[in-house]
């Protein structure tokens, strides 16, 4: 069996940085695959501003922001199109401001799909969406029903991570399902809070190969339009897993079986900021330019690690990141499997 199937990540996940020009351009990812994206993931690094999310299921002027509860809301000159390599933007500042530089995260659905649950008997709540079994994603949308429910993501195997947005109301969290924290627990992307238990998110039940199931929040299953990204693991590409810190500033390593591309991370068992670090940002190691999902914060400089063929060196002792005996799940995507199907291994930075 071949290490990986994945020979170049950039084919489903790209990041792409660039700098606006205050008027209307496309941007085109950089990496060695044309990529038309899915979920787009644009925050400006330069001063504070939102994170604004974009989706191919919602449509491309239809805006989520990370750091909010707000409801969606749609916004014409922000993502204008999603494009074959790339995605065009308009004027507004915080996806195209003049002179002012922005970071972008870029991920591939691609094949729709639709669910008559009391048809297929797949579920129990009708769902539609968009997915890509090779590399482990899905967009799923659904009308939620405050009430216990399961819902067919799309994917051939049980995503290990899963970001569900109220897209019809406001004041409703993002909730966060990681596999490292199981199905009792969830994650909040616009908090800080740590871990919280509640059969209410996800009906204290792990997702199957074709469902993922709900509780009766209003964070999780309002009744109004809900929205999920769904992540499954692919070797050699992508990682959803937890770290324990060793409170060193020789930190923790953590295995992926990849280089990164991408990393985002949160201490579990305590208040802290989820972190955001990539390899375009910070071409050679340490990595240390950081983003907070959770915040409109700009740009900053203090997260340390490496980011190593197979993996990722903690270079830091900060609570946020390696406080001795506590918890951190994280997400990664990768640049380069450390072993490619023909035997090909990754070179360091």
């Amino acid at each position: 069996m071949a290490y990986t199937t994945i020979d170049d990540p950039s084919a489903y996940f790209q990041t792409t940085i660039y700098t606006g020009n205050g008027g209307t351009q496309s941007i085109t990812n950089t990496g060695n695959s044309d990529m038309q994206p899915d979920w787009t993931w644009i925050k400006r690094r330069d001063s504070a501003d939102n994170h604004n999310t974009f989706d191919s299921v919602r449509g491309a002027t239809h805006r989520l922001i990370t750091n909010l509860a707000n409801a969606q809301d749609t916004v014409t000159n922000m993502l204008t199109s999603f494009n074959s390599d790339g995605f065009s933007v308009g004027s507004h500042e915080g996806v195209n401001g003049s002179s002012m530089t922005y970071a972008s995260w870029n991920w591939k659905a691609g094949t729709s799909f639709t669910n008559d649950a009391s048809a297929t008997g797949i579920g129990t709540i009708d769902s539609a969406g968009s997915f890509n079994n090779d590399a482990g994603f899905s967009i799923v949308s659904w009308t939620g029903t405050l009430a216990n429910g399961t819902v067919k993501h799309g994917l051939s195997t049980a995503p290990k991570t899963i970001l569900i947005k109220c897209r019809g109301t406001g004041g409703r969290s993002w909730v966060v399902y990681h596999d490292s924290i199981g199905n009792t627990k969830h994650l909040t992307l616009n908090e800080t809070d740590a871990e919280a238990t509640s059969s209410a998110s996800f009906n204290n039940t792990s997702p199957t190969s074709s469902v993922f199931s709900l509780g009766s929040s209003n964070n999780a299953n309002d009744n109004t339009t809900m929205i999920a990204y769904c992540f499954a693991e692919k070797q050699g590409y992508s990682k959803f897993s937890s770290y324990v810190g060793n409170g060193n500033a020789d930190g923790t390593f953590v295995y992926t079986g990849f280089k990164p591309a991408y990393f985002l991370f949160k201490r579990t068992d305590s208040t802290n900021n989820w972190h955001v670090l990539d390899s375009k940002r910070d071409v050679d190691n340490v990595a240390n330019t950081v983003l907070y999902p959770g915040l409109s914060a700009e740009e900053a400089v203090t997260t340390s690690v490496d980011f190593v063929s197979n993996g990722i060196k903690i270079r830091n002792a900060g609570s946020y990141i390696n406080t001795s005996g506590s918890p951190y799940i994280y997400m990664a995507f990768a640049e380069n499997p450390f072993v490619t199907s023909t035997g090909v291994p990754a070179t360091a930075r």
